[in-house]
């Protein structure tokens, strides 16, 4: 990041070993982040509006989101964070394992900075998220 402060990433994310995954990736990298998580739509929406437990959370710089999630799903996710004034200039990386054309074209229709299939094998997985850790640091992101 341009400013040399901790970027602040919001993992949105259901499944324990992805989170694991992500988690370790980034701690481990040279590039430090500040992670919060999510483990499904409703309380990634709580965070990112504050209400309830996040009346005190910062406003993230980038949103890790896969969007098969419980509760509410990953497209009513970005749907939300893309209409609103404050959220929408925060790029969301959509992460999942959904290689369907349809899911990637209905994402970047509803603003997503990527679209990324989860690789099955772990290390692969590790790689990708360092390589969007490595891409966002360098990435000019919006303030507000």
């Amino acid at each position: 990041m341009q400013n040399h402060t901790k970027m602040k990433v919001l993992v949105v994310e259901d499944s324990p070993t992805d989170v694991k995954i992500i988690e370790r990736t980034m701690k481990r990298s040279a590039i430090k982040c500040d992670l919060f998580f999510a483990a499904d739509g409703a309380e990634a929406l709580d965070f990112l509006f504050r209400r309830g437990d996040f009346s005190d959370v910062p406003r993230p710089d980038l949103i890790l989101l896969d969007l098969k999630l419980p509760k509410v799903d990953g497209f009513e996710v970005l749907k939300e964070i893309k209409q609103n004034d404050r959220l929408r200039r925060i790029p969301v990386i959509v992460l999942t394992v959904s290689a369907r054309e349809e899911d990637a074209a209905r994402a970047y229709d509803s603003g997503a900075a990527s679209y990324m299939t989860k690789p099955v094998n772990p290390e692969d997985f590790e790689k990708l998220i360092t390589t969007v850790q490595e891409y966002w640091r360098i990435a000019m992101l919006p303030k507000s």
